[in-house]
């Protein structure tokens, strides 16, 4: 029997480190993505190894000309590479803000090519190469909301919560497809104190998250074998907390 591996894309920094470290920790191989950060990922292999778990990095450019073609050929060279794949985590993501009056056709093509275009391709590629296996789609709690200023990134990331849901059904019961939506966890370097202090007002929880939160539901998501087309929003509340107004907090 072969050895549990698994693809994450985008491995090499931020919240996909998180993951394939995790993932290490619980015992998979990793077939770490990266495209730019082959440095990062160099550190993150070199961590992974350490453990006693088997890392090899894949490259793949996410806004090739050759887009399916290349998501083949990265599911089958991991899937030769780790016999045993039978995970795939698309963590890899694309983000610049922009309403819709302000977006262009080249950054909707970017951050749908990223954050929905990669993942429906490789989950069919997946679903193609393995005999069963999951696939876990890392979304955002942004989601929940309308929020016009973030128009492509939104966008394609609600695209990717229907795909997911809609991916459950189709390759089930062979391939279990869930999501992971964070809510503030890794906040982008450029935001101020102020703003995340005003950002955690608004959590139920009154706290951001740490990426311990997500590894957990992480956990949840590939240990329950009854949970299918979920998307888990790892959020403190955040993305329920739309009370609307009403005649009670009506104040004239």
């Amino acid at each position: 029997m072969h050895q549990h591996a698994a693809l994450v894309t985008g491995g090499a920094t931020r919240l996909g480190r998180h993951f394939a470290e995790a993932l290490a920790d619980t015992g998979y191989d990793i077939a770490l993505h990266v495209n730019r950060s082959r440095n990062e990922a160099e550190e993150v292999a070199k961590g992974i190894r350490a453990k006693g778990r088997e890392c090899e990095i894949f490259h793949c450019d996410f806004l090739s000309d050759q887009l399916s073609e290349e998501l083949g050929g990265l599911l089958q060279t991991a899937k030769r590479r780790f016999p045993g794949l039978n995970l795939l985590l698309n963590s890899a993501s694309a983000y610049e803000p922009a309403p819709i009056a302000a977006t262009e056709l080249a950054m909707l093509e970017t951050q749908f090519r990223v954050n929905m275009f990669t993942p429906l391709l490789l989950t069919r590629h997946f679903a193609e190469t393995v005999h069963e296996g999951q696939v876990i789609n890392i979304i955002d709690n942004k989601v929940a909301y309308h929020q016009y200023p973030y128009a492509a990134y939104l966008l394609s990331k609600k695209s990717l919560a229907e795909m997911t849901r809609m991916a459950a059904l189709e390759f089930a019961p062979r391939i279990r497809i869930n999501g992971i939506a964070p809510g503030v966890v890794l906040p982008a370097s450029q935001r101020t104190s102020d703003y995340l202090e005003w950002r955690t007002e608004g959590i139920p929880l009154q706290r951001r998250g740490e990426p311990a939160h997500l590894v957990q539901a992480l956990h949840y998501l590939l240990d329950n074998a009854f949970v299918a087309g979920q998307i888990l929003f790892v959020d403190g509340g955040e993305s329920i907390n739309v009370e609307g107004r009403h005649s009670e907090n009506y104040s004239p």
